[in-house]
């Protein structure tokens, strides 16, 4: 008999390309996700279909990574089957059966919450469901690193993995449920969709955690998280450099994440709004991950200018994720959302702005 799980979305609050870093998040799941129909085959095989996903099979002891699978969900697939093996946990054969109600290439981590959810189906299926989230996340996170060539961080697959609003700092371990409570704040959360394609933007993605990446070695580190903020800023730095504006995007975004936390628990949305465009202005004279010369696509920058002008002195509005193309996230008050929905789906067309419940 087949039963039936799902796996929501996530949306990022703060934290932008900080996660890649062991650095601190602040994300929320979604009411919009992936549910599978599901059911063991007795076979060493994964057959997966369902609406507007060309059906494929995976062996089950076929369990090496392949570049030509690469960003596709077979890809997911097979990567988060290797990693439960790696992990020493069972394995086994099933159909299943995806259906999703997450919008595609918008940010709100379709890939996170696919791999999510084959997870869960292994742990149900061959582990009794005594799989931690923690677990699923990582082995959901190694198997789109691997297999599916994304070098993503944690939090999207942690987020999905848990259902909940989240603070993480994945330096220490530290996961703090919060309560998001921007609806009884007054105010309206939402993302819109500029419109711009994610095609040839890989190796843009993949230079931001490079840049990082090659600024913590040179304190002899892996990561920004273990670098000591204080001994960072103590250097003369070039700012015209790109890995170093972009470190010192990831170290003032670290700092801010938990700041932003803090207003949520105190219901302060003036502050928090306040922190959401720091946030968003670090990220697009800093990270600098708003247009790419990869595409020379301008739509994001026109959101962001756009919900600018809609939203000075009254609301906040960020790049959503991990840039070049695709959301702008925006918070207000309730009271003007409707006015910022038809003004910017004038541009970027209908149904392009939509309003986030958060779980």
């Amino acid at each position: 008999m087949k039963k039936t799980l799902f796996t929501p979305g996530r949306t990022e609050l703060a934290g932008n390309h900080t996660d890649h870093q062991n650095g601190r998040v602040l994300a929320a799941a979604i009411d919009r996700g992936i549910t599978a129909e599901y059911e063991a085959n007795g076979e060493k095989l994964v057959r997966i279909g369902g609406p507007g996903l060309e059906s494929f099979e995976v062996r089950i002891d076929h369990l090496q990574p392949r570049t030509a699978e690469f960003g596709s969900s077979k890809a997911l697939v097979r990567g988060v089957l290797a990693s439960f093996d790696f992990l020493g946990l069972s394995i086994g054969g099933f159909d299943a059966t995806i259906k999703s109600t997450l919008p595609s290439g918008v940010g709100l981590s379709s890939s996170a919450a696919f791999s999510v959810l084959m997870g869960k189906i292994l742990a149900e299926l061959f582990n009794g469901g005594n799989v931690e989230p923690i677990v699923l996340a990582r082995a959901a996170q190694e198997g789109e690193n691997r297999f599916f060539g994304k070098p993503c961080g944690l939090m999207s697959h942690l987020t999905c993995a848990l259902g909940q609003t989240l603070y993480a700092d994945l330096a220490t371990g530290e996961v703090e449920q919060v309560t998001a409570d921007f609806e009884g704040m007054g105010l309206t959360l939402c993302l819109t969709d500029t419109g711009g394609s994610h095609a040839g933007l890989a190796t843009s993605y993949a230079r931001i955690p490079a840049d990082m990446v090659y600024i913590a070695n040179l304190f002899d580190k892996g990561v920004l998280a273990d670098v000591d903020p204080k001994e960072f800023r103590a250097r003369g730095w070039d700012a015209s450099n790109r890995p170093v504006r972009r470190a010192m995007h990831f170290f003032d975004e670290n700092e801010r994440v938990p700041r932003m936390r803090d207003a949520l628990k105190a219901r302060d949305g003036e502050e928090y709004m306040r922190l959401m465009n720091e946030s968003g202005r670090s990220s697009e004279t800093l990270l600098n991950n708003i247009v790419t010369s990869a595409t020379g696509d301008t739509k994001l920058r026109q959101g962001l200018e756009l919900s600018r002008k809609l939203l000075e002195g009254k609301g906040a509005w960020r790049v959503h994720g991990g840039g070049f193309a695709g959301c702008v996230q925006a918070l207000m008050p309730t009271a003007i959302f409707d006015d910022y929905k038809a003004e910017m789906e004038k541009t970027f067309g209908k149904d392009k702005c939509m309003k986030l419940r958060l779980l």
